[in-house]
């Protein structure tokens, strides 16, 4: 009989190249897929890592898909850390998009450049509250965190849905489920001309820096992780386990909230109905390959920016389905998965008990 056992001593080298052999076998297996499909195997690799990082211009797209997964990464690492499983980063991106969208919505061609700093704190704050729901129904009714906050996301979609189909909907936009385009004054800066990288990019570098000294190098960030790492122990020294649920969740929700705003009111341009990205649950495969660790989690959010590119580069030149990116993601995860626990087990052969 198979069975798995405890590795005395984990191999520190492996435990940190784990996500590198994750991300072999994804691409070994990625081959075997492509030439299951009657594909070239080399050119779908090329659509997935050399098309997205081939000249400027590629490399600003991939900055614009890598900078929502990072930040919202990066509350999402802050909840897991803290041991407060949040599953519904996309609905606090959704209510935070909405939020950041109907700010801008208020201007109009008079406005000055003042107005984007208020349509990002409306998405932070967006974020904040849909995040807020999930840790009230946990704190007062010790409801399941992971339940509620994915269930909302579905709530936040219906809302979206509701506001781009309805009071929202542009009159001159031929019945489409989207408002009108927003004002060039609501629209977040850009880095470079000719180019749809926004400062977000500086937002999202900043926020790295910021997570990083709040979760090693304050007291609060200690806080949280002992409550994440031993409940007993944090109870111990004082620490407030109702305080670590707010504070963990409301960083993350603001996160993805930050993360919608940036993304309606720069790349988008708009509210529509396809608003929803899945930057919220790519954000989870993100956070963990990167080791719940601030720079890691940059290196991860470039791989999964990839994966998207090259799942829309693969659907208009190889004729394959757009579904391919979820594969990837899949695929990378589930590698990981395996490769940790190789890593922290071995396998045994034994035989069970009786005859």
């Amino acid at each position: 009989m198979l069975k798995l056992e405890a590795r005395p001593q984990p191999s520190n080298f492996w435990s940190y190249g784990s996500p590198i052999l994750a991300l072999v076998v994804t691409v070994i297996i990625g081959v075997a897929l492509f030439a299951a499909l009657g594909k070239d195997p080399l050119r779908g690799l090329e659509m997935f890592f050399w098309q997205p990082i081939r000249n400027a211009y590629a490399l600003g797209e991939l900055m614009v898909k890598a900078t929502p997964l990072l930040i919202i990464a990066l509350g999402l690492a802050v909840c897991f850390r803290s041991n407060v499983w949040n599953i519904g980063a996309e609905g606090q991106y959704i209510i935070g998009a909405i939020f950041a969208g109907g700010v801008a919505l208020l201007a109009d061609k008079a406005t000055g450049g003042w107005i984007v700093v208020p349509v990002v704190l409306a998405g932070v704050l967006g974020g904040m509250l849909w995040a807020a729901l999930t840790a009230l129904l946990r704190d007062r009714f010790n409801a399941n965190e992971i339940l509620v906050s994915l269930m909302l996301v579905y709530v936040a979609v219906q809302l979206l849905s509701y506001l781009v189909g309805g009071p929202w909907k542009d009159p001159a936009g031929f019945n489409f489920p989207q408002t009108k385009t927003f004002e060039a004054a609501t629209r977040i800066p850009r880095l470079l001309e000719g180019s749809r990288m926004s400062i977000g990019v500086l937002l999202a570098v900043l926020g790295v820096a910021a997570i990083w000294v709040f979760l090693f190098r304050t007291r609060a960030g200690f806080a949280q992780q002992v409550g994440g790492l031993a409940p007993a122990a944090s109870r111990y020294a004082g620490f407030s386990s109702r305080q670590a649920l707010w504070t963990a969740l409301l960083i993350s929700g603001g996160a993805a909230g930050l993360a919608g705003a940036l993304e309606v009111a720069g790349p988008i341009g708009q509210l529509t109905a396809y608003v929803p990205a899945g930057y919220g649950f790519a954000a989870i495969i993100v956070a963990y390959v990167g080791r719940l660790h601030p720079v890691g989690m940059v290196f991860s959010a470039i791989l999964m920016s990839m994966f998207y590119i090259g799942g829309e580069m693969a659907q208009s030149r190889l004729g394959l389905t757009k579904s391919l990116t979820g594969v990837f993601q899949g695929l990378l995860l589930f590698s990981l998965l395996a490769c940790d626990t190789l890593v922290n087990y071995r396998l045994r052969f034994g035989r069970t008990g009786g005859k």
